[in-house]
């Protein structure tokens, strides 16, 4: 999908329409975006923050919504020194307005009707989530496969989906099933690739080098390989 294709919205206010908070140190935030522009599956949102003295703070999250979703969601990981996130998690209550611009992003997007292997550690399972959601709105969940990677089942968010899903889970920090705890592996991500497929890595940076590195060590062409990594300076790629 050409980034030129891909829609892209201004600032919007965003009302707080509902939230949860399944994992420690993290919520998922369901927004009402007035005069919103539908996203596609993969792309993101910027938060932005001001305070009372005209000071603004802002932060690129990703959706986890699918296009079809009236809502936009987006799950925030709780940064101690972080300027948006630790409101994000511990303040914002349902009937908040905030500031957002979105949907941004062209180049990490899934079309929903090309063969695609995602590829996710930790919080950056987040765009593939919204992938999946589409996929399974569609009725083509048979179009993606899954592998993801947290420390453990408990801190991965939207672990039963992806489960549900089909994916594969590896748990660096503890056994899942009769697997040992381990990272992944290009043996794990094999079974997984087809021709004709684009692989959509995300995670953080040193997550989706690794990832990136296995795909192409398996003879995956490098034009077929999406990377979208965060970190905690990035306000324009998506952050946690």
């Amino acid at each position: 999908m050409p980034a030129g294709r891909a829609p892209a919205g201004g600032w919007r206010t965003a009302t707080v329409a509902g939230l949860r908070r399944p994992i420690a140190r993290s919520v998922e935030l369901r927004f009402d975006v007035h005069d919103r522009v539908q996203h596609m599956a993969g792309q993101h949102y910027v938060v932005r923050l001001t305070a009372e003295d005209g000071y603004t703070a802002q932060r690129s999250y990703s959706v986890a919504s699918a296009p079809g979703d009236p809502l936009v969601e987006l799950f925030v990981e709780r940064l101690d020194d972080g300027e948006v996130s630790p409101y994000l998690v511990d303040v914002v209550e349902p009937g908040d307005e905030l500031e957002v611009r979105g949907p941004i992003g062209g180049w990490f997007v899934w079309d929903g009707v090309s063969p695609a292997l995602l590829v996710g550690g930790g919080t950056g399972v987040v765009p593939l989530v919204a992938m999946v959601r589409h996929a399974r709105d569609l009725g083509r969940l048979d179009l993606l496969r899954v592998a993801v990677s947290a420390r453990t089942l408990a801190e991965l968010p939207y672990a039963d989906e992806l489960v549900a899903a089909g994916a594969l889970v590896v748990t660096t920090r503890e056994a899942n099933g009769i697997r040992p705890a381990a990272r992944l592996t290009a043996m794990d991500l094999l079974p997984l690739w087809e021709e004709g497929q684009t692989a959509f890595v995300c995670g953080s940076a040193g997550f989706a080098e690794a990832a990136s590195q296995l795909l192409v060590g398996l003879g995956i062409p490098p034009t077929s390989v999406r990377v979208e990594k965060f970190g905690p300076s990035a306000l324009d790629s998506p952050g946690r």
